[in-house]
């Protein structure tokens, strides 16, 4: 679930223009495949049901395999035609990850614009989602849970220390860490990301999004988005790691269903 709420806005930076200037992420630089809508479609079998493994605010994603016979996910995005918010998302994205590269965040293969269609091709992870695995019976190890969470950080610290100008994820949450086979954890859905702070500047000012019970309270009253954002929304998945409950859990009692509240009042 989304938290909108209002605040000042910046005028956008120039992503790629920002992110090309650092000659480390300059020399890992891949450009991203552009594929057809047919491609696509054939890929996931006409965007069947069947092929769904996730749906959130900004639209589904699908099971595919392309002509090669690699197995993908497609993300298909819901545009909304009134503030374009959809293709601020799938644009922010596309550029994020064609320059920047790492093991802890997920591939894109590429991408399809075909009328007012927009999606992205990801790398497949068999394993789903982090937040389908933190209330399984069969709780993952400790050690697991370990490699999982440092995993997620070295994500991060990729993030905010070797981008240049560095990354405000903006929302990291369970949902949005992928584990592949190995359980290998990898950071997925960047269409929120934001430049970072540069020069003498503290933080961005910007309308507040990002998802309940991970939001930094400071962030969600003022607006004001620093790195520290991230790291808040990094401690409470640690707090579902290790407690093997979920951030927010409307199926709890009122007084137990914040999980940061929870841990405050033990």
């Amino acid at each position: 679930m989304s938290c909108f709420c209002s605040g000042t806005r910046r005028k956008d930076v120039g992503l790629e223009s920002s992110l090309r200037s650092n000659s480390k992420t300059k020399s890992k630089r891949s450009s991203a495949t552009s594929y057809s809508f047919r491609e696509l479609a054939a890929a996931s079998r006409g965007f069947n049901k069947e092929n769904l493994i996730g749906e959130g605010g900004f639209g589904k994603v699908y099971k595919g395999r392309l002509s090669t016979g690699q197995l993908v996910a497609i993300k298909q995005l819901r545009l909304d035609g009134e503030t374009h918010q959809g293709n601020r998302e799938f644009v922010t994205e596309v550029l994020m990850l064609s320059l920047l590269h790492h093991s802890n965040l997920v591939k894109l293969h590429g991408y399809c614009t075909h009328g007012d269609q927009r999606l992205l091709v990801y790398e497949y992870m068999p394993m789903g989602s982090l937040e389908q695995h933190i209330s399984e019976k069969k709780a993952l190890s400790w050690r697991t849970r370990l490699m999982i969470g440092l995993g997620a950080a070295r994500g991060l610290q990729y993030l905010h220390c070797v981008a240049n100008p560095p990354v405000i994820y903006r929302d990291l949450k369970s949902a949005n860490i992928l584990l592949d086979s190995n359980l290998h954890p990898k950071l997925s859905d960047f269409g929120l990301a934001k430049l970072g702070p540069v020069g003498d500047n503290t933080h961005v000012s910007t309308r507040v999004m990002g998802t309940y019970g991970y939001c930094a309270p400071e962030y969600a009253m003022s607006g004001k988005l620093t790195l520290k954002s991230d790291i808040y929304c990094f401690g409470v998945v640690l707090l579902e790691l290790i407690t093997g409950r979920k951030a927010m859990d409307v199926t709890r009692k009122q007084r137990e269903q914040s999980l940061v509240a929870w841990v405050n009042n033990k």
